[in-house]
């Protein structure tokens, strides 16, 4: 069997191979509640045979949705419309994820097809919230810095949403501290200059995302697994970076975060990311060897023999799939087919198992 087609067994739980649906948002809910778009959408992903299925983005209140169409768990109500995808997803052999987070000053937007920018309040936007007052880029609203009442509200909804994410029966959470949303942005001294104990020095810029990740592992059980995903670099002089990433990923480790997602950039509007394929594999490797914690590596990531190589040399245990699976959302029962493994297809397609080779792709 191809490594990419192991099981991987994190806590006590075990996906039934390395592939994952990486978080993607859809701006197809209303007031934060799934539908039938998600339930098509996400099921679909099931069906198609990867082994963990992530939700997109969801927001842990109202004001830290990126868009007003964004997917969120800040009350029972939406718990329960999860519930029923969660069914579904299980259903098909594969792990239910949820990916929880807050956009910070990159709240308030449009879906990108209706334009950019933050949303003024009489379209239906709000002020945003941010270590500092400091604007993603001109025309964005400023935010307001959050005080320590702030603070703790923030902690207290991430924990209120790992209850609820519990109650619906997802088996695995994902933190989001990456993409220039809220626990990035403390992270990074390029949108965190506050001067209290959550500014300036690296013990006081991760101390949001470790009062979180601590809060987050207290009320989520012992034997599911907790993940965070991280921006390994701002790919802005002066930002976070790699090196910081370790030293970060080695404490969360101790709060018993069980994998690193390793994403990058997201802080700065026009930062010069030198994309090619696989290009944040690099992190996840480092970040694995260093940090002795399991790693899931995203980006540009479209070929099966590329996916077995990066497990091959040890630079990560988990392989999260984005746009290629809007493209194949069947890509985990090609790639079986192309690395010479067998797995189940779904009864009712299992006919279609038995067609063409499919193309081989080339390592990137």
């Amino acid at each position: 069997m191809s490594r990419l087609f192991q099981p991987l067994t994190l806590r006590g739980t075990t996906l039934p191979n390395r592939i994952a649906v990486s978080p993607m948002c859809q701006y197809q809910a209303q007031d934060g509640l799934v539908n039938d778009w998600h339930l098509v959408h996400l099921g679909g992903l099931a069906q198609g045979g990867a082994g963990l299925v992530f939700t997109e983005a969801t927001a842990v209140v109202p004001e830290g949705r990126i868009s007003p169409d964004d997917l969120g768990l800040w009350n029972d109500k939406q718990a329960e419309a999860l519930a029923r995808i969660v069914r579904f997803i299980a259903a098909q052999g594969a792990v239910p994820g949820i990916q929880l987070a807050h956009a910070g000053r990159k709240a308030s937007n449009p879906a990108p097809w209706k334009g950019s920018g933050s949303l003024p309040l009489a379209a239906g936007g709000w002020t945003p919230v941010a270590p500092s007052a400091l604007a993603f880029d001109e025309g964005w609203t400023v935010p307001a810095a959050l005080d320590a009442t702030g603070l703790a509200a923030v902690v207290r909804a991430f924990v209120d949403s790992t209850r609820r994410a519990l109650a619906a029966g997802f088996q695995v959470v994902e933190i989001h501290a990456a993409h220039g949303y809220l626990l990035h942005q403390f992270l990074s001294p390029l949108s965190n200059r506050r001067e209290d104990a959550y500014g300036g020095s690296f013990e006081n810029r991760t101390r949001l995302l470790r009062e979180v990740t601590a809060a987050v592992r207290a009320a989520w059980p012992e034997r599911l697994p907790l993940f965070v995903r991280l921006s390994a670099t701002d790919w802005t002089d002066g930002g976070w970076n790699l090196d910081q990433s370790v030293d970060l990923a080695k404490a969360l480790k101790g709060l018993g975060v069980d994998l690193v997602d390793c994403s990058s950039g997201g802080l700065v509007p026009r930062a010069e990311i030198p994309l090619g394929p696989g290009y944040q594999v690099p992190f996840a490797a480092r970040i694995r060897a260093e940090a002795a914690l399991p790693t899931g590596a995203v980006g540009l990531i479209t070929g099966a023999e590329q996916a077995e190589h990066i497990l091959a040399q040890t630079s990560a245990d988990l392989i999260l799939l984005g746009r290629e699976l809007l493209r194949d959302p069947r890509w985990p029962l090609r790639a079986a087919q192309i690395l010479g493994t067998q797995v189940p297809w779904p009864a009712s397609y299992a006919r279609a198992a038995k067609g063409p080779t499919p193309l081989r792709q080339p390592l990137d």
